[in-house]
């Protein structure tokens, strides 16, 4: 149920009881209330949070759509180590790839709630953007060290 609806229905006189109720499902930023993210990286109407995220080589990093716009997660091929696997949502092996896959039918998209996860094997700079969002700025960067 949409949190507008259930304010609506509601009412003035249940209104604060129930932001109380809905406060204690989520933390900040929609982390669990045990304090332990759901994500490493959440996708907003136009930006990744964080931006830049800096793990160990061997971490898997989770990307969660926590908007309600289709997002994706596609690597720049000149944005990665030459060494490393190149990564997107939808499974796609390169850049040009993911983005013709977008072009046809929407292609790597990940709806409200859907996670997409990469293993990080080589150490080095990772550029990535949202293809429907890079001309509003949507991209982001992991720094993988060793």
């Amino acid at each position: 149920m949409h949190r507008r609806r259930v304010l609506r229905r509601a009412g003035a006189a249940g209104t604060a009881a129930t932001l109380a109720t809905l406060a204690g499902c989520a933390g900040v930023d929609g982390e669990p209330d045990d304090g332990e993210p759901a994500r490493d990286v959440g996708m907003v109407a136009s930006a990744y949070r964080p931006a830049e995220l800096t793990v160990t080589v061997g971490e898997t990093v989770v990307w969660e759509n926590t908007s309600a716009r289709a997002h994706t997660v596609t690597a720049y091929e000149g944005g990665i180590p030459d060494e490393a696997a190149y990564f997107a949502s939808g499974g796609y092996d390169s850049e040009e790839a993911a983005r013709e896959a977008w072009a046809d039918d929407f292609g790597g998209r990940l709806e409200s709630g859907d996670r997409f996860t990469h293993t990080f094997e080589v150490p080095g700079r990772y550029d990535y953007v949202c293809i429907p969002h890079e001309t509003g700025g949507m991209y982001a960067t992991v720094f993988v060290e060793e």
